[in-house]
């Protein structure tokens, strides 16, 4: 996951308070050192390091456990709030207005990753229905508007480029009648090697006659700590509305990119959790730090469920589970629907109670190639067996297996997972969303309170 060394550092901290007999001076003092020790190894700023410890452990010495929690999970609980705050709080949303189009200005240095954040904030819209379009106005990087057009063409989106011209503010004007006909434009700016006048002046201008409902800065998660610096230097050169942090997957160092910008005035708005396009989030500090803490992130897994299945859908597997029904159909319709919210271990940590189990990242491997397989097997079926597995006799599985391809023992866990999953559907029968996903969260296993 995202800043994997650091969930597994806090983690690890929280199952000690777990299985600690008491609360005591020795047990906090740790755990101040413990939290200290994960937050420097992610690069975040010392001096913030040691504030954010002390109000946890100042906290912890002077409030009153409240009656309906323990002691234990009351510091949980602080640990959790603290974190949150740290990283900014409350989920900061876009300021869209009604009229259209609404204008997303994106600005930042070179090697950011603003073009494709540009496709990755377009894909985003495109989910949730909106009609959207990109403007070039990088006039200064070679390539930089062949780039964009690329980006365009993979996600289906119309984009404006003048190759040539070198005046952005000409190439605005030049294509603002069409930019009418959309929901959304992104405006793709220049960068530099580093924050010069002539930069902030550029981008002045085009502030001025865009009138952008969000300007948002581009900042790579490998900076670390420079990324305050970054922020704060656009901040006061421009009316910059939030932050989007790119590369969060690969670095070590996001914590002090993430840290960084929460101290200051711009919030971070979104995360590039990877190089695909749909690897790109909504920042949500506290679903952020759930997934850190192995507490799930019920938020941002609703989210991706609505961008993997339709609502009719979702109505259809409501009413089967008011029912009690479950077939391989269902089965299958799972783990499509599973495939197209991303890699299992992403999905997983996501879930409250299942995020705290740490798989290895060898089993979930093993895990999704067991899925691949079983598409195969279920493919080799008859409609009535895929309807009522329960008519699948021995005889039948080596022929499934010789006409997919597939093992007699990959199609038979096949079969054996049917019929937990069934067992777990007649169990939830007729419950509430509520009721459901308590009951699931009961069954994942050993987990912490909160």
């Amino acid at each position: 996951m995202v800043l994997e060394k650091l969930s597994e550092g806090l983690k690890s901290t929280l199952q000690k308070i777990a299985k600690a007999m008491f609360v005591d001076e020795k047990l906090i003092n740790e755990l101040v050192k413990d939290i200290q020790r994960s937050l420097l190894q992610a690069d975040v700023n010392v001096k913030l390091v040691f504030e954010l410890t002390q109000r946890i452990k100042d906290r912890i010495i002077k409030e009153e456990t409240p009656g309906a929690l323990t002691k234990k999970e009351h510091l949980i609980n602080i640990v959790y709030e603290e974190l949150t705050k740290f990283l900014g709080g409350d989920k900061s949303e876009l300021k869209l207005g009604d009229k259209t189009p609404n204008k997303i200005m994106l600005v930042g240095l070179f090697g950011s990753g603003k073009t494709t954040t540009s496709g990755k904030l377009a894909k985003f819209f495109m989910k949730r229905g909106k009609r959207v379009a990109l403007l070039g106005l990088d006039v200064h990087r070679p390539a930089a508007m062949d780039q964009l057009a690329q980006v365009g063409k993979q996600i289906n989106v119309p984009v404006f480029i003048l190759k040539g011209e070198k005046d952005p503010i000409k190439i605005y004007k030049s294509f603002e009648p069409e930019l009418k006909k959309f929901d959304v434009v992104i405006i793709d700016t220049a960068g530099r090697d580093a924050l010069s006048q002539d930069l902030i002046e550029e981008l002045k201008n085009v502030h001025q006659l865009a009138q952008p409902d969000e300007s948002l800065l581009v900042i790579s998660a490998d900076i670390g700590q420079a990324a305050q610096t970054q922020a704060k230097a656009f901040h006061e050169a421009g009316a910059i509305t939030g932050v989007i942090v790119t590369k969060m997957d690969g670095t070590a160092k996001g914590g002090g990119a993430l840290s960084a910008c929460a101290v200051t005035s711009a919030p971070i708005k979104f995360i590039g959790v990877g190089e695909k396009v749909d690897d790109f989030e909504q920042f949500n500090p506290k679903g952020f730090v759930g997934r850190l803490l192995g507490m799930g992130d019920l938020e941002a897994l609703l989210e991706k469920a609505k961008e993997a299945i339709t609502e009719e859908e979702a109505k259809d597997i409501e009413k089967k589970l008011l029912k009690g029904e479950f077939n391989l159909i269902d089965l299958y319709n799972q783990m499509e629907a599973m495939s197209k919210m991303g890699p299992l271990g992403k999905v997983l940590e996501m879930i409250p109670g299942l995020g705290q189990l740490s798989m290895p990242k060898e089993m979930l491997q093993v895990q999704e190639g067991k899925l691949k397989k079983w598409k195969h097997a279920m493919n080799s079926m008859t409609k009535a067996e895929l309807e009522d597995p329960e008519i699948i006799d021995a005889q039948r599985i080596e022929r499934i297996g010789k006409g997919s391809g597939v093992s007699t023992s990959d199609i038979r866990d096949m079969i054996k997972q049917y019929k937990q999953s069934k067992k777990m559907v007649k169990m939830l029968k007729g419950e509430s969303p509520e009721k459901l996903m308590k009951k699931i969260s009961r069954q994942a296993g050993p987990k912490l309170k909160f």
